[in-house]
């Protein structure tokens, strides 16, 4: 799998000044390439093949004197601003086709130099590690490194980015083998909320961490939920349709996403089952002992009682409990294609930050599946984990 491990670089002045001529550089041949592609399209011509245009913005336009600057950065910079445009096509067609799902994404846009952050990007002929802790790039110079931590591998790629305060820092996405966890037969249920962060089933509770950075470590030590348990069952939280409400400053101090993210992420590269329970399943509303539902119930209701048959449930167990089940009947539905693609262990190429992760993109209501399969022939049960929002109304 890929992991992505992030630096903080300090260049001097001279190597700032080229650092800012590489942003420059690799934004004009973007914007060059963008404006080559409208242009073709308002005259009704067909679209221009990314060699043709590497041709017209990059290898042309050095030859003339509005442009032969770019000669001063290196030209795996120039290629990749390119590559960077064909991937936001790429993307932007997927996503008005339905061959991309989420939220629909938007056609590429003109960069500016008043953009927040400025980047490029090399593969591994345009930098190289020293000896010394320096990191090399090409035109530009021998990079010191705060090395936080050591790479498990050697980097494919770097990308160099400013930020809006004027600090850099260096991203290297690196090849690492997937450490599978021995199997194990317990199982939980947990339940996410602004109340608590997160529920358990044998009631132990985490409250809330509020500033997410602040409290990554506590996180991390959370991920014992995956070192636990075999499978990992999550409800899909839409935490961007809750930040546009009153609930916004609380959902976004939960942290949730980057929270599932990190699951998702240990998921796959310790070898454990992944699925996403359908953020439309109501498991605030059914009761987890007769299946009776119940119906919506408003966010300060923490305890109920099942008119049907009379049990007594606190919100977020119940939920997690319900969740639990659905989780279940997701993967049993998806016994074979698990048992099928369990051949794929640990070659999963998902690019994901070393802390946190995207896992993949898993057809709706199936498994996200990595490493030791978990569900063998003549299996009674699956063990389990259960994630729930903890919001249903």
């Amino acid at each position: 799998m890929r992991l992505r491990y992030n630096y903080r670089v300090y260049p001097d002045p001279a190597q700032r000044r080229a650092l800012g001529r590489a942003f420059g550089c690799a934004r004009v041949v973007f914007n060059d390439g963008l404006r080559a592609r409208e242009e073709a399209h308002s005259a009704g011509l067909p679209y221009i093949k990314d060699a043709d245009l590497q041709k017209q913005v990059i290898t042309a336009a050095k030859c003339t004197e509005g442009r032969a600057w770019l000669s001063e950065v290196s030209s795996v910079v120039l290629v990749q601003s390119l590559r960077d445009l064909r991937i936001a096509y790429r993307n932007f067609f997927a996503s008005l086709t339905g061959g991309r799902r989420g939220p629909k994404v938007a056609p590429p846009r003109f960069k500016t130099r008043k953009d927040r952050r400025q980047s490029i990007r090399l593969t591994a002929n345009g930098f190289r590690l020293r000896d010394n802790g320096r990191l090399y790039v090409a035109k530009v110079g021998d990079l010191r490194v705060r090395w936080s931590r050591p790479l498990p591998g050697t980097p494919t790629s770097v990308t160099i980015t400013m930020d809006a305060a004027g600090r850099y820092a260096a991203s290297f996405v690196v090849e690492a083998d997937p450490q599978i966890l021995p199997e194990t037969d317990t199982e939980t249920g947990i339940d996410l909320g602004l109340t608590h962060f997160a529920v358990l089933a044998d009631g132990t509770k985490f409250s809330t961490p509020r500033f997410l950075r602040r409290a990554e470590k506590k996180l991390k030590r959370m991920h014992k939920i995956i070192r636990d348990n075999q499978a990992v069952f999550v409800e899909t939280l839409s935490a961007g349709a809750l930040g546009r409400t009153r609930l916004a400053k609380s959902v976004y101090d939960a942290g949730w996403a980057a929270f599932v993210g990190m699951l998702e992420y240990k998921a796959v590269r310790h070898g454990r089952t992944f699925a996403k329970v359908d953020r439309a399943f109501p498991s605030s509303q059914i009761c987890s002992a007769c299946g009776f539902r119940d119906g919506p119930k408003p966010l300060h209701v923490r305890t109920w009682t099942c008119r049907a048959c009379g049990a007594v449930h606190d919100r977020d167990d119940n939920a997690a409990k319900n969740v639990l089940a659905e989780g279940r009947r997701i993967v049993a539905a998806g016994r074979a294609e698990t048992l099928n693609t369990s051949q794929s262990a640990g070659k999963t190429r998902v690019k994901a930050p070393a802390q946190r992760s995207e896992a993949g993109s898993p057809r709706k209501g199936q498994p996200t599946r990595a490493g030791i399969p978990t569900l063998q022939a003549g299996s009674a049960s699956i063990r389990g984990t259960v994630l729930s929002r903890g919001l249903r109304g």
